[in-house]
């Protein structure tokens, strides 16, 4: 039987990692970095695949502002800011300091560093001093702070932003929740989607990925 990474068959996770725009070499660096000094929590990247992607969805909606919950170490927020324009921003917050300091120090030296703007602290609390519109809203923060997360940035979406949420299939263990942060997830699935103000889908990229959108906005 075929390992999985998420809930993607190993194999087939390298063969689409080999059929992706090849990463820039400060990026290989971070993910390298991330490795050797955040051991097990080395997982909590978003990677290669999804990285690209959502660097696709920004470039696809033309965003000019975004929003990240969850900087971790910086990987993420230099995908999205590079399909940022020059003026354009990225607001990326983030509670702890260990990853933020090896996210500080690689967006000093990424060309699209100066989009990026960190705010440290509880997501929640940075949430209250932001003001919308934002263009494309990224959660990757703790699982049992999703629905908070979301109910908060839904009035600062754009009319035709999108939210952009991770980790939405745990695995595969939404099926058979066997801790807090699983049953998290799956009130939060069930949530967005009996919420009439959006349309939902989920991907089944990494350990899944879910795009929101208003519903006004889908036209449906």
């Amino acid at each position: 039987m075929q390992r999985t990474v998420g809930v993607v068959p190993e194999a087939i996770e390298a063969y689409a990692a080999r059929h992706t725009t090849p990463l820039p070499p400060l990026l290989e660096e971070l993910q390298a970095t991330t490795r050797a000094r955040m051991g097990a929590r080395a997982q909590m990247l978003s990677g290669h695949i999804e990285g690209t992607l959502l660097q696709f969805l920004a470039a696809a909606v033309g965003a000019r502002r975004i929003l990240e919950l969850g900087t971790f170490t910086g990987f993420s927020a230099l995908m999205l800011a590079a399909a940022l324009p020059e003026d354009g921003q990225l607001i990326t917050c983030e509670i702890d300091p260990e990853a933020l300091a090896i996210a500080r120090s690689f967006f000093a030296r990424s060309p699209h560093g100066h989009k990026i703007a960190v705010r440290e602290g509880p997501a929640l609390e940075t949430l209250k001093t932001l003001q919308g519109p934002f263009d494309l809203v990224f959660i990757d923060a703790d699982k049992t702070g999703y629905l908070a997360y979301y109910e908060a940035v839904l009035p600062l979406l754009a009319p035709n932003g999108l939210i952009v949420v991770d980790n939405v299939l745990r695995s595969g263990r939404v099926l058979d929740p066997q801790n807090e942060n699983d049953h998290a997830i799956v009130a939060f699935n069930e949530h967005v989607q009996r919420d009439p103000r959006v349309v939902n889908v989920i991907l089944t990229v990494r350990d899944g990925v879910m795009l929101i959108r208003r519903r006004e906005a889908s036209g449906t």
